[in-house]
């Protein structure tokens, strides 16, 4: 998809607009997991997530395109789209947004913020989605995927980042929404010729990429039902599932309390945010805690824009409950 001095050039680019994010070893968190944890702090950078990385290198390549571009539109649950807003500012376009119903209110208000025109339409995300594919066409805006080659090569820069400022972990836990965190991951590892597992991880609420890679091929779900918002996907990327299939080790399912769980641990052990999606790595990792022993394991804390309605019911020692 790219080589390693495309993804170092990807990297100045990001590194343009914000500094390399943080990574500690939280003993806390070791002694909770049984093992050595490094945690890479996703939730560090301007829009809180690690999306950013893939916005800002999307734009800066669709810059050098020959195509007149006055204007962009995208689909999404909230961290890709604080990233596109925020970077298509950067670019001097305009970014409409597309959320489905009961999105999260303090993550539409940031991508208003951002300066995106924001419309709510369907009752998830793929509804959305489908939608901004058809206004782009209507309308003569460019249509920005949830997935794409460029958009992976600036989230590869975390794992760069990540794996050169940590040497020899054993295994990274990432969690899975569209795909482009885990195959960023993947395509870093490999380009710097590391043997590190990498192991997915998705709600059991959303379990379509774990159902596709079981399977090989694309399996689709009709609910995706979780408050991890960050993973509510269900219909997953084929180009994204080909490189998951040939590069991750496996994928893990949590489930909504587990997440919860996840989401308190890091706040009593590390007195970090961590949205639903973000904690999803440390979840998965609890659950195995059992073959961690003895291990250098890194988990991705990849967005902390919980809603303080949600955070309140979490660390009150609830789980948020979809309406």
């Amino acid at each position: 998809m790219f080589s390693l001095d495309e993804l170092e050039a990807a990297a100045g680019t990001v590194h343009g607009v914000m500094a390399p994010t943080p990574q500690y070893a939280w003993p806390l968190l070791g002694e909770r997991a049984g093992c050595e944890v490094w945690v890479k702090h996703e939730n560090h950078t301007p829009i809180g997530a690690f999306k950013l990385r893939g916005g800002l290198v999307y734009f800066n390549e669709l810059s050098r395109c020959d195509e007149p571009v006055s204007g962009v539109i995208t689909a999404t649950r909230g961290n890709h789209g604080q990233s596109i807003a925020l970077a298509s500012a950067q670019f001097g376009l305009s970014a409409t947004i597309l959320v489905p119903h009961g999105n999260s209110v303090e993550k539409n208000t940031s991508m208003r913020a951002f300066g995106a025109e924001l419309i709510e339409f369907g009752v998830d995300f793929d509804e959305a989605r489908v939608e901004s594919g058809r206004l782009a066409q209507e309308k003569g805006l460019h249509l920005v995927p949830s997935f794409h080659p460029w958009l992976v090569r600036g989230v590869s820069t975390y794992a760069l980042e990540f794996f050169r400022a940590v040497k020899d972990l054993d295994r990274v836990y990432v969690p899975v929404g569209m795909g482009s965190g885990l195959c960023g991951l993947i395509m870093a590892r490999d380009l710097l010729g590391l043997k590190t597992n990498i192991v997915g991880v998705v709600a059991e609420n959303a379990p379509a990429y774990a159902m596709s890679f079981d399977a090989g091929e694309v399996r689709e779900t009709n609910s995706a039902a979780t408050f991890a918002d960050g993973m509510a996907c269900r219909v997953p990327s084929p180009d994204a599932l080909d490189i998951i299939c040939k590069g991750a080790e496996r994928i893990v399912k949590v489930s909504e309390d587990e997440i919860a769980s996840a989401i308190r641990a890091y706040y009593s052990d590390t007195h970090n945010l961590a949205e639903g999606a973000g904690a999803a790595s440390l979840a998965a990792l609890l659950k195995e805690r059992g073959i961690s022993g003895g291990k250098k394991i890194g988990v991705v804390l990849s967005g902390g824009n919980i809603d303080a309605a949600a955070f309140g019911t979490v660390i009150n020692g609830g789980t948020p409950e979809l309406a």
